[in-house]
């Protein structure tokens, strides 16, 4: 089991490794919050939101990774697999941030068909 702080640490880490222009107008950073979050659309207790990103007009670009959701869905993990499904995550979230300044939408159409999918096997 890992504590919000060690996650915090390897999110710093992975941040790090992230290139600089990624960064580009993403005024509000990289927030790690201790919930654990639910996605609302769900038909059972198996699907958490481990990340958003988030284009507020009030707050500006931000990007939240929470870790409540990431400590039940891979508190198991050993450290070098967490960090792998953390790195899959913050890059997720990157490249929402990267299509909005591009004015493409193509992640969140992926995600949205995903979603379908998810829904499909709950409705057969």
């Amino acid at each position: 089991m890992f504590t919000i702080d060690q996650m915090e640490v390897m999110l710093d880490e992975i941040a790090e490794e992230i290139p600089q222009a990624c960064y580009k107008d993403l005024n509000g950073g990289i927030l790690l919050l201790p919930d654990l979050k639910w996605h609302p659309g769900r038909r059972s207790d198996d699907l958490y939101i481990m990340g958003e990103y988030h284009n507020s007009p009030i707050y500006g670009k931000y990007i939240v990774i929470y870790y409540g959701s990431f400590r039940q869905a891979y508190g198991h993990l050993p450290e070098v697999l967490l960090r792998k499904q953390l790195k899959k995550t913050l890059c997720h979230e990157f490249l929402h941030h990267l299509e909005t300044l591009a004015g493409v939408r193509d992640l969140a159409k992926k995600d949205a068909e995903d979603m379908k999918k998810y829904l499909q096997r709950y409705d057969r």
